[in-house]
């Protein structure tokens, strides 16, 4: 008798690991406390598929660099201090983790998650036929507004065989787009890649549906988690219990709710905000995904609009969008782009970025033999999912893993 897999999350995290586990032969139950599929911190985000630039944001230099974020109007980082235990827990943990040779392998590991990530799309996409989620390989180019910034990046390479360094002349010429914008010089990447994360997660709820080995319960939020020892038994829906054989926790920066006894999740919400904007005729948005360095600004041509995605708050639990925030990006993005599309009618959003302290996912199982976790890709979700699915399908169905799992296992049980 097939064994049953419960997910907990129906963000691209969530579908993802859904997908992987029915292609190899699971049922899945897959529960999300909202009435639509991929509605939150995956629904608007960068579209960027930055498999090869996945450096943590905890650094060396990061903390003070921060410091001086907070004393000006336009810093893409803001913290506001709460009277919250998790938030400082998050904190110290972040602190500790900003060192050069901490960042370093982290950055290791998550370079090899992504590239099996990409390696795993593109099996979706060639042997499934999984299309029509705006999927192109475009390209990525980061740029910089600075010197020290950019001397730092150029002989800091995270892949050198795929990347390479351009001067500021060479930017433009790659990207016409460009013009007359203020970077001195950039990293380019050829083979990164770019799609509406929105999308994506329809078109593997449609396949998950259509496979008849997924039932898919929506509006229906988790109360509590049953154990009995070394297992977990069953989730509680308030008006029934969901007897599990395997659970998986993927509900983002919400999963520390589901409190069990010797569980510790070190996530926090990272907000960030994005704008979705028109591409008329008149308009010369950029073909090739930009990575303003300094600002941290990502730009994503995705169809017919420009998504412009940036900023780091560290400001609680309230997903409510801040209208400065929004309208400090807006003003930004016309300064670069002036003519990349229509800012002004651009859809507004701001979602909840689940983050570790280290910048890397805790991906795999628990001190409960039946109880796994695919949690906390930050900023990186999108990029991240399809490997976290594939490796989470491996490990629940016993098989040899497709990448070393050091430094990703769970740290938390």
């Amino acid at each position: 008798m097939s064994q049953r897999v419960c997910i907990i999350g129906g963000g691209v995290i969530g579908l993802a690991s859904a997908y992987a586990l029915v292609r190899q032969g699971l049922e899945v139950t897959l529960v999300e406390a909202q009435d639509s599929l991929g509605s939150q911190t995956s629904f608007a985000n960068g579209g960027q598929l930055s498999y090869r630039y996945v450096a943590p944001l905890a650094d060396a230099g990061v903390p003070w660099q921060a410091l001086g974020w907070m004393l000006k109007g336009d810093s893409p980082l803001r913290l506001r201090p709460r009277l919250d235990p998790a938030q400082w827990r998050w904190l110290a943990g972040f602190l500790g983790a900003c060192r050069h040779s901490v960042n370093q392998r982290n950055g290791a590991h998550l370079l090899r998650l992504a590239l099996l990530s990409q390696e795993t799309l593109k099996t979706w996409r060639e042997a499934d036929g999984l299309t029509d989620f705006d999927w192109r390989r475009n390209g990525k180019l980061v740029t910089f507004r600075e010197a020290g910034s950019f001397e730092h990046a150029r002989h800091n390479l995270s892949d050198p065989r795929q990347q390479q360094v351009l001067t500021g002349a060479e930017c433009a010429s790659l990207e016409p787009a460009l013009g007359d914008a203020p970077f001195i010089g950039g990293i380019y990447t050829p083979d990164e890649e770019v799609a509406d994360c929105h999308a994506f997660c329809q078109q593997l709820a449609a396949r998950l549906r259509a496979s008849g080995r997924c039932e898919i319960l929506l509006g229906q939020r988790v109360r509590g988690i049953r154990h009995q020892g070394d297992r977990v038994q069953a989730i509680d829906l308030g008006e029934r219990q969901l007897a599990v054989d395997h659970l998986v926790l993927a509900a983002g920066h919400r999963s520390p709710e589901l409190h069990l006894p010797g569980l510790k999740l070190p996530l926090y919400p990272l907000k960030g905000y994005s704008l979705s904007a028109p591409i008329g005729p008149q308009h010369r948005a950029p073909e090739i995904s930009i990575t303003d360095y300094n600002r941290k600004i990502v730009y994503a041509r995705i169809g017919q609009q420009l998504r412009v995605a940036a900023m780091v708050d560290i400001v609680g639990f309230d997903p409510a969008p801040d209208p400065g925030r929004l309208a400090l990006l807006r003003h930004q993005a016309a300064q670069t782009f002036a003519h990349a599309g229509d800012y002004q009618a651009a859809v507004e959003w701001a979602g909840m970025r689940p983050a570790t302290p280290s910048g890397v996912p805790l991906v795999g199982g628990t001190a409960y033999r039946n109880l796994w976790l695919n949690l906390g890709h930050g900023a990186l979700g999108f990029t991240l999912a399809c490997g976290s699915g594939q490796l989470l399908g491996e490990l629940i169905g016993q098989r040899p893993t497709s990448i070393d799992m050091q430094g990703l296992a769970p740290r938390a049980a």
